[in-house]
């Protein structure tokens, strides 16, 4: 009977050991505005291949696109498109992964309102030439809200960010002023404002900040129960952050779609457009050393672009449009 217990040990002993021989693990960073949406898919995906175990480090598209260019993860995230390549020379392909949107989050103590937001407004206050919140071009567009003669606490990122990037693409699409003294970027010389590390301590500023006014993407306003803004789109309609006006922000470019997938959906056209909207991006190395890491990434992303996109809209991200998956679908066999 010993001898029975015995080699029954050995047994389990050897299969830990061919499990753990068997088991991947797969590192990546980057962006914090999609996030939640990664959490919560790495975590499914797992569940279904239980030998893999995908590690994500949310700690802004900056770092993220440093570290896949290193070789220090085997993937990134941005929500910032660019052409990077990896320190071999390789290219890094860029698969949209969802769609988001920046929303203007405030903490204005007594106002409870939903409030509109002009292009000018918002660019005013970020300039640092709107400082009361009852200066007329914010009490304007909101007739019948009792607004204070508070000064406004700007709150911004402090590092490299993919969701500062999509916030200042929209400035720079409709203030001149900001295309020319600030311009667009993951980071830039901020004319004033307090910074803060990530969506994350963004709305926790915000959210503890009296009189504050900054940008996060729409999962973490909601999430920490935030008031954010209506935004005037081009067609002149206040409109707010859903999966509705985000995917229609997507409607046209959706079907002319770049080959490398690097566009742009802020300030985009029709009624019903949300204009701070983006797609956001997965960094995948064009070529992989380790052909078994190559395939668990490829496919993860083939999951993520079936299955997983069934879990966006609980997480207030837009699904991708057919014509993007179907796109992306192609592209993955560029990857080596």
């Amino acid at each position: 009977m010993k001898r029975i217990a015995g080699m029954l040990l050995v047994a389990l002993a050897v299969a830990g050991v061919l499990w753990a021989d068997s088991a991947l693990s797969i590192t990546g960073a980057g962006a914090t505005f999609p996030y939640p949406m990664y959490s919560k898919w790495f975590d499914e995906y797992h569940k279904k291949n239980s030998n893999l175990e995908i590690n994500y480090q949310s700690i802004g598209s900056g770092g993220g696109i440093k570290q896949v260019t290193e070789g220090t993860v085997d993937f990134g995230a941005t929500d910032g498109p660019k052409a990077y390549q990896d320190k071999h020379g390789f290219g890094i392909l860029h698969f949209p992964t969802v769609l988001g949107a920046d929303v203007p989050a405030y903490n204005i103590p007594g106002v409870t309102a939903e409030l509109n937001f002009t292009q000018d407004a918002i660019a005013g206050i970020f300039l640092g030439k709107i400082t009361k919140w009852d200066d007329p071009a914010i009490a304007g567009p909101n007739k019948g809200v009792n607004l204070p003669a508070n000064d406004i606490v700007v709150v911004h990122r402090s590092e490299g960010s993919g969701t500062t990037y999509i916030w200042t693409d929209y400035l720079s699409k409709v203030s001149e002023e900001w295309k020319t003294k600030v311009g667009k970027g993951a980071s830039v010389n901020w004319p004033v404002g307090l910074g803060a590390k990530g969506n994350e301590s963004v709305a926790g500023t915000i959210k503890n900040t009296p009189n504050s006014f900054g940008y996060v993407e729409l999962i973490y306003a909601i999430q920490n129960n935030m008031p954010y803004g209506r935004v005037r789109n081009s067609s002149g309609v206040f409109v707010k952050a859903d999966l509705a006006s985000v995917t229609a922000a997507a409607a046209g470019a959706s079907k002319n779609m770049p080959d490398d997938f690097r566009v742009s959906i802020t300030d985009a056209p029709g009624k019903t457009a949300y204009p701070i909207s983006s797609f956001t991006w997965l960094l995948v190395p064009a070529k992989f050393s380790d052909t078994t890491k190559r395939d668990a990434i490829k496919g993860f992303v083939k999951w993520m672009l079936a299955d997983g996109q069934n879990y966006t809209e609980a997480l207030s991200y837009a699904k991708l449009p057919k014509e993007v998956v179907e796109k992306e679908l192609k592209a993955l066999n560029s990857v080596q």
